[in-house]
């Protein structure tokens, strides 16, 4: 009799926990009242606003220039964004800690993995949302408008420097989320934490990027009047805080009591 072939090693995917984490996540933030609310208001304000302007340039002849009014709504859908965004991402961890320990110490993920699971799942839908948002606002601007002063290369730093800035919101969030036992308490620190950074910034001179004057130079942005270093110093800075805060957020949730 034929003795019994080996079975053959099933290989082992590493990095299968983070991704069913992220896919979960994603699911969860979809069906939020709070994610469907932001895009609700987002995208009215910014068909109506087009709508608007697009009327008073047909009928009371008061025409503006699409960066003009590009610019008024990435600065609109940033500010208006925050709160919601703040509240879509600061419970992000600490919402869940009643389940937290089965799905974190008994099922073969590591902490490591679920805060990037989760963070990352945060990050790609808030900003792919927005972007795919800035796009339609675009398009709107120049079809409605006829404008021919809007930059392409402008337009696109316009929409990376503000998608940095959320990207920062975003971080601050769920790294807050992860070292909070509580929702409430985690959206009051955010708040107080980025308001607080912000006026800070604000009150530097102007050779230091910051995010308020980031924004209310976004019609010039858009132009293509800007300055390379300065913008680059700003989405750069700010993506290296995102990534600090993140690695503190993760390391502080990997040593804490779920």
């Amino acid at each position: 009799m034929d003795a019994t072939a080996p079975a053959k090693p099933m290989p082992i995917n590493r990095f299968l926990p983070y991704w069913a984490v992220f896919q979960s996540d994603v699911k969860q933030a979809l069906r939020s009242w709070i994610y469907r609310v932001w895009v609700l208001a987002s995208f009215s304000a910014a068909i109506g606003y087009l709508l608007y302007r697009y009327g008073a340039k047909n009928i009371g002849g008061l025409v503006s220039g699409a960066p003009e009014i590009m610019g008024d709504l990435l600065q609109w859908v940033a500010w208006g964004s925050v709160t919601l965004v703040i509240v879509l991402t600061a419970g992000t961890i600490c919402s869940e800690r009643g389940t937290m320990a089965d799905s974190v110490l008994s099922r073969g993920i590591s902490r490591y993995q679920y805060f990037l699971g989760k963070w990352t799942a945060r990050l790609a839908l808030v900003l792919c949302t927005f972007i795919l948002l800035a796009i339609v606002g675009l398009f709107g601007s120049v079809l409605l408008l006829h404008s021919e002063t809007l930059s392409l290369t402008g337009s696109l730093v316009a929409v990376a420097t503000v998608a940095a800035l959320l990207a920062m919101v975003i971080t601050c969030g769920v790294a807050v989320s992860a070292m909070s036992n509580n929702t409430v308490v985690s959206i009051a620190i955010v708040w107080m934490v980025l308001y607080c950074a912000g006026f800070v910034l604000s009150l530097l001179p102007e050779n230091y990027p910051s995010p308020d004057r980031a924004l209310h130079a976004l019609p010039n942005v858009l132009k293509g009047q800007y300055d390379w270093q300065l913008v680059s110093r700003l989405i750069a800075g700010s993506l290296a805080l995102s990534l600090f805060v993140a690695l503190a957020g993760m390391i502080g949730f990997s040593r804490r009591d779920v």
